[in-house]
Order: structure tokens, then sequence, then C-alpha cells
């Protein structure tokens, strides 16, 4: 086994090693910053401010994930544009970027201190950053569905699971009004996922905002050709996974064309997944999956040949 593949774990601790005086430690109850009484789900270590439509560095961590490349992709914002706007009180959640004006932006300015403790660091939004801003958030209306749902940052619903949630819903009214049981029969969806979206859209807080991002005019269905991209059924019945680095294809690609050809792509490996495509650097924890349970491993070549490029 490579050395980078080595993952420590801590098996028993040496109380006798311990200092006598040694105080345990007294875990705060309460969020910092709003004051919110913090909680920790069953069977998760993390302890958590609930209070994420109303707690200030939540807001700023929402709307940062909201604007992010794999997301809305409003590459002219950033953090600290996105903290300026915050503080000013001109934006509390993603849904009020759409509402911004020139004369909002214009002329805004914060001081901030570099993450090393040195040099205050300027933000000035002149007329040419302010263009790209309102520009960035205007070309964000024609980003994807599946995209959209990412972005809105619904607790453990990453981007493969919000694509997969996107192609079996094809709009968001209709995943709105899903049930868990509903929830439960789409791909990658298990209950932790589907007891998280039942709660995120039971939350009156949380519909609004997708309504107003609605009229705002941000994509809520799939579109058809999204719909009507399979090209063949050459590995249809077939399910992968893509880990690591490769050559040919980004990962991205690999998974558009496992699909477009009628395949399935999933998250973690399983007894039901067909091949483990492994590039570079993959993840040991999946190849050590695969071997456990007898899951053929591929590199993008052999998958070349399956799927008869």
């Amino acid at each position: 086994m490579k050395k980078e593949e080595i993952i420590p774990k801590i098996t028993s601790v040496d109380l006798a090693k311990r200092n006598a005086e040694a105080k345990p430690v007294t875990y705060i109850t309460s969020c910092p910053e709003c004051g919110t009484e913090l909680i920790r789900k069953e069977n998760e270590a993390v302890h958590y401010c609930p209070n994420d439509t109303g707690c200030r560095p939540q807001i700023k961590g929402r709307i940062t994930h909201f604007i992010s490349r794999k997301a809305m992709d409003i590459d002219s914002l950033g953090e600290e544009k996105v903290e300026l706007l915050v503080d000013k009180g001109l934006i509390s959640d993603a849904s009020d970027l759409y509402r911004l004006k020139e004369e909002d932006l214009l002329g805004l300015e914060k001081e901030s201190i570099s993450d090393d403790g040195g040099k205050t660091k300027k933000i000035s939004l002149r007329e040419k950053s302010v263009s790209k801003i309102l520009s960035g958030i205007e070309a964000s209306k024609k980003i994807p569905f599946e995209r959209v749902l990412y972005a809105i940052g619904i607790r453990y619903v990453g981007e493969t699971v919000a694509k997969k949630l996107a192609h079996h819903f094809k709009d968001m009214e209709a995943l709105m009004a899903a049930s868990y049981e509903a929830l439960m029969e789409a791909p990658e969806v298990g209950d932790t996922i589907a007891r998280s979206m039942v709660d995120y859209f039971s939350n009156p807080v949380n519909k609004a905002q997708v309504m107003r991002l609605q009229s705002a005019g941000l994509q809520m269905k799939m579109d058809e050709k999204s719909l009507k991209k399979v090209i063949s059924d050459r590995l249809k019945g077939l399910s992968f996974v893509v880990s690591g680095v490769f050559t040919k294809f980004t990962r991205d690609e690999l998974k558009t064309v496992i699909e477009q050809h009628g395949g399935k792509v999933a998250s973690g490996v399983t007894s039901k997944t067909s091949y483990l495509i492994a590039g570079d650097e993959s993840g040991p924890s999946k190849l050590e999956k695969a071997h456990q349970i007898g899951v053929p491993v591929i590199g993008e070549d052999e998958f070349i040949k399956i799927a008869a490029l």
C-alpha cells in the first residue's frame, strides 16, 4: 500500500499518559454568533447552528456557495464582495442578488484585514466592477436547473444528487411537492437526503426564497434538450463510479459520456456498481471498497472499449 493511502484511525486512548490535572473539554452549547442553541443529529459528530437563515456567517456562506463556479458561477462576485453586500444590508439571501441595481453598488467600500493578520485591504466597487457583477448575475439566469438545485444549498444535496433529482422530478414544482416516499424512489437518495429535502421545503422561508428565484427568471425545470440527450443505449443497465484524474476526459466529461450512452453514474461504490473507473489520485476508500466487494476497477482506455467510443 502506498504511504498516501494509509488512513490514520484512533483505536484507543492511553489514559496512563494523561496529565492528572487535565480537565474535560466543555463544549459550547450556543452559537457564538447568533446565540441559537447548537444541535447534533443522531449518529453525527458535528454540532451545528440550526439558524441557517438568520445566522450571519451562515447567510454569507450560503450566498458564497450559491455564486460558486459549480453552482451559479457568478465569478464577478466573491466571498469578500458577498460579505460587503451582506454587511451593508443589501442582501440577506441569494434571491436578493437579482434585485440589485447599479445605484445600490456604486461607491460601496470596505476595509478588511488579510488572513495572516497583516495589511488591511480595501474593497471598492467602481463602475467597471459593478457592471461585471450585474452582468454576471444576469448571465446566471441561464444556468441549468440541476445546478440551481445544487446552488440553493439543501443539506446533503451535492452536485451528483442534485443532478439525479433534477432528472428524476424534471422541475422544481414537482420536487417541492414530493413526499418522503416519492423522494426515496429517486436514484442516489436515501433516508438522510429524503428527510433533509422534506425539512427544507417544509420551511416557508426556504420556499419563499425559491419562489423569488423563480420570479427572477432562474431555470426551474429541465431543458428538453437535456432530457433527450441520450445518444445510445450501449451502457444501459450499467452503473459507474468515477474517481481520480484522467488524461483524455475530465471527470465531468466522463460522467456525461456515460449518461449519453444510457449508463448511470453513482457517487459511491456498492454491490450494484458495475465498474469503478479509476484515474490517477483515485480515492483509496473507493478502491478498497471495490476490491472488497468484487467490483471491477478499470481505467479510461478500458472504459472507451466498453462504451465502443
